[in-house]
């Protein structure tokens, strides 16, 4: 039987603000031309299929429209929900795409519940692990004394080794939405610890043939047969250095015979550029990031003026700018810089800071601006006190 392993879509993600559901239908339609090039059986994916647990109805669709495709190349496919799905949502009409080959597994109650499929070596039995919180699934689970994720999960797995006590000889595949230790994060994901501990300990899926996990967002093997296949999309700057993928798993008569992990397209790259705004518009050396997603750290002297239009024009998929000023210590308390300076000085210092140096008609204009100032106070002043003098 031949398993590929992805999950972590996060189906309605921005990023930076930007509309990511066209990258997100071509990744998914990229996994339906693999399962169908690879003669894939079934597609398993551990939780966060979408990235909000009320997704719009442009999400969806692109959801939709992503299972239809690895459906229609000949996939059966299993899916659990992640801490950012809504398990009530996710899993709505459960029982009816079941009968057409989706198996939506968000309820505690199915985790020891498998999807059981066949073929030439006998069976193999799929458990779907919704993403466990503490404070909600504990008493479902008989284990109110538990706080952290570790005896939650250690409570989901004991109820699935009573299943599979009654099927000798199956082979099993677990499906779970967790942070296993060993994993490593890549920033981009939401913290699942709500007043517990968030992380479980490998050895609670001793004993499985193959572990799919979910919710860190790069590929990992934690071992030969628990491993995590990431998101098929970055989903912050600090996964521009991953390459995305999912895993093709061979199922033997003993269990995993291969592992092998597959690249996927890359959508759109990521950059970070640093230098004066001029440097980026017209360096030759940026001309690869043209068609990329863009972060950039401008160092011009003075705050350049309306900084993202002009970086669009060069780069249309610019998301994020700042200014990082070259000169001047960071670290001097803004009371030590101003102690003991007439207010035009610190107003000169003000403008030198956000747009650089003054000219003499503008400090002449904030000279005048100071005077009023001063004038106006003292002739509220002078009118409270006659004011009081006649009450």
């Amino acid at each position: 039987m031949r398993i590929l392993h992805t999950s972590d879509w996060h189906i309605g993600r921005t990023f930076h603000g930007v509309d990511l559901l066209a990258d997100q239908a071509r990744v998914l339609a990229a996994i339906a031309e693999l399962v169908a090039a690879e003669s894939v059986d079934v597609v398993v994916v551990p939780g966060d299929i979408y990235d909000r647990s009320i997704p719009s109805a442009d999400a969806i669709a692109v959801c939709n429209r992503g299972f239809e495709a690895i459906r229609a190349a000949g996939a059966t496919i299993i899916a659990t929900s992640g801490n950012h799905d809504s398990p009530a949502r996710l899993g709505a009409g459960a029982s009816f795409a079941a009968a057409g080959g989706l198996h939506l597994r968000t309820r505690v109650a199915d985790a020891d519940q498998p999807v059981v499929l066949a073929d030439a070596q006998g069976e193999v039995a799929f458990y779907g692990i919704p993403y466990l919180e503490p404070e909600i699934t504990r008493a479902e689970l008989g284990v109110p004394q538990a706080r952290s994720h570790a005896e939650i999960l250690d409570a989901a797995m004991t109820r699935i080794r009573a299943d599979l006590a009654a099927r000798p000889g199956t082979r099993t595949v677990v499906l779970a939405h967790a942070f296993v230790v060993g994993g490593a994060a890549t920033g981009s994901e939401r913290s699942i610890s709500v007043g517990g501990v968030e992380t479980v300990s490998m050895s609670a899926f001793d004993g499985i043939d193959y572990v799919a996990l979910g919710h860190l967002h790069s590929p990992q093997t934690l071992s030969e047969s628990v491993r995590y296949s990431g998101s098929p999309l970055p989903y912050s700057f600090g996964e521009n250095a991953h390459r995305k993928a999912v895993w093709i798993v061979d199922l033997d008569a003993d269990g995993p015979a291969a592992v092998r992990r597959h690249d996927l397209p890359l959508v759109r790259g990521l950059s970070r550029l640093t230098g004066t705004l001029d440097e980026l518009l017209t360096g030759p050396e940026h001309t690869a990031a043209e068609q990329h997603y863009v972060s950039a750290t401008l160092t011009d002297s003075a705050r350049p003026v309306d900084p993202m239009r002009k970086l669009r024009e060069r780069f249309p998929h610019a998301v994020h700018v700042e200014w990082a000023r070259p000169e001047g210590n960071p670290e001097l308390r803004y009371r030590e810089r101003v102690h003991g300076r007439r207010d035009a000085e610190v107003a000169a210092s003000f403008l030198t800071d956000v747009r650089g140096t003054p000219t003499e008609g503008e400090l002449a204009w904030v000279e005048k601006a100071l005077v009023a100032a001063v004038r106006e106070k003292e002739s509220v002043r002078v009118s409270a006190d006659a004011a009081e003098l006649t009450a």
